[in-house]
């Protein structure tokens, strides 16, 4: 799948050095380098080896997280099986779509994630044998008694989770009975997106459905469940094929044994505990901390590159150099012109395929904000030295000053002056902007609550706890950097 080892250009070229520095930091802090590619394994049996397992978010009862760890149906059986066949497993909490992307781009081994096995899908992967047999239901909100059937659907719109066998079968029905879809990444957006009266109804494959109404989702059932198809394992078509076999044996050993309907029962019969909003932010402490520091480690690492880019890339733009003022325009062009996810999508995925080479998860999120907000801070730079007046230029070069000591004496002071405000708010934007790495599995405040609010569905109560502790730390961002901004700029 890889194209092997090229000289690299552009912003590829940074992937090598930052890679090493930042897995690094991220070892020095505890935090683990997850975005290991897939080892590439020898022939022969599993004993003793350690696949990357890549699997979906939010996903209960099959993958969630309670206590900061991530446990379900799926975590149990995989870690099960590993250990009956004697091979370790690292997982990798990305998202569904995301967990097959990564699958696909060899940067995990296998994904396990309540996938169902599909003709197309086979096309694509080699499954596992069946380890789950799935169904869909409808339902509604609690207090709906409008809709009881599909025939009320008709002119309505309902909700449905991507990728899913719910999707799928919304689909193949929605024209016979007049109703529109609209599709989420996760079950608790889709559950919200129903309480909120936006969409009068979803579909859903029964036990995770079953779960989310048992923990308090706001949902009622009000259809039998229909026929669904299987659960499976998935490697690339064509490579893993000892591994497949190993989660097949697996698989059978623990249903003769008796744990496999242990694991099923552990889970399909419980449902969350209701707690005040006290303890939904003492529990989840641990996770709000894990993800607040994984922001403001990508923050400030990506901020430490985007300065340094915007400095260079800056002066560039003011040099009376073509080629020079070219290169920066370029890049502005570029990061300025395509959208921060795509970038992260491309440095995250599609990185890794052009260099031969892995590229892990804060690597990829620092790339991308830095590269993006190295672009916003060319052009403030460019703007602050051009905003000064022309005739100080002129005025120290006639004194005799040549053009470098002109630029470092006179121009630059107050080009800085009429720079910091812009660099301040630039600050406060690539903050936020890490928000957008939850999409490639990055740890940060918004993806521990997503983990939160997929067990609870407590969606509200969550998420003003993050709007709060980003909205804290913004404040003393802005405050601390006005005190310097008072200080160095007097």
């Amino acid at each position: 799948m890889h194209s092997g080892k090229r000289a690299l250009k552009g912003p590829a070229s940074l992937a090598v050095p930052l890679t090493s520095l930042l897995a690094a930091l991220a070892l020095l802090l505890g935090i683990p380098a997850s975005g290991a590619f897939a080892a590439t394994q020898e022939p022969g049996g599993v004993e003793g080896k350690t696949y990357t397992i890549g699997t979906d978010t939010t996903f209960a009862p099959f993958e969630f997280r309670e206590n900061g760890e991530l446990v379900g149906i799926d975590m149990d059986l995989v870690n099960a099986i590993a250990e009956d066949q004697g091979f370790d497993v690292e997982i990798r909490s990305l998202g569904f779509d995301a967990a097959l992307q990564a699958l696909q781009s060899n940067q995990v081994d296998g994904v396990i994630a309540g996938m169902s096995i599909t003709e197309e899908r086979q096309k694509v992967f080699d499954f596992s044998d069946p380890y789950f047999e799935s169904g869909i239901q409808m339902a509604v909100a609690e207090n709906n008694n409008d809709v009881s059937g599909y025939e009320d659907l008709e002119g309505k719109r309902v909700a449905v989770k991507t990728g899913t066998e719910g999707q799928a079968f919304a689909e193949s029905i929605k024209d016979q009975y007049g109703f529109d879809v609209i599709a989420f990444a996760q079950s608790a957006q889709m559950y919200d997106d129903v309480k909120a009266g936006s969409s009068v109804a979803v579909f859903d494959d029964y036990p995770v459905l079953a779960y989310g109404i048992k923990s308090g989702n706001g949902l009622k059932t009000v259809t039998d469940k229909e026929a669904g198809s299987s659960y499976g394992f998935a490697v690339n078509a064509g490579t893993n094929p000892e591994l497949r076999e190993a989660f097949n044996a697996g698989l059978a050993n623990l249903q003769e044994s008796g744990e496999y309907e242990e694991i099923m029962d552990r889970y399909l019969d419980a449902g969350a505990a209701d707690s005040s909003f006290w303890s939904l932010v003492t529990d989840n402490a641990p996770a709000f901390a894990k993800g607040l520091g994984l922001t403001l480690l990508a923050t400030a690492l990506s901020l430490f590159f985007a300065l340094i880019l915007g400095v260079i890339f800056g002066f560039f733009k003011v040099s009376s150099k073509v080629v020079l003022r070219g290169i920066a325009t370029t890049y502005v062009s570029i990061f300025r012109g395509t959208p921060v996810l795509v970038q992260a999508f491309f440095f995250y995925f599609g990185l890794p395929q052009l260099i031969g080479q892995p590229v892990d998860v804060l690597t990829a999120g620092v790339l991308t904000l830095s590269l993006n907000a190295g672009a916003y801070m060319t052009e403030i730079v460019r703007g602050g030295i051009q905003s000064v007046d022309p005739g100080q230029m002129e005025a120290a070069r006639s004194l005799g000053l040549g053009y470098g000591k002109t630029m470092q004496k006179v121009i630059i002071p107050q080009a800085i002056k009429i720079m910091t405000p812009s660099f301040i708010n630039q600050f406060v934007i690539t903050l936020k902007d890490t928000s957008l790495l939850a999409v490639i599995g990055f740890a940060e405040l918004t993806y521990q609550a997503q983990q939160i609010y997929a067990v609870n569905f407590r969606t509200a109560e969550v998420l003003l706890i993050v709007a709060a502790l980003y909205f804290i730390v913004i404040t003393l961002l802005t405050k601390l950097a006005d005190v310097l901004d008072k200080r160095f700029n007097k």
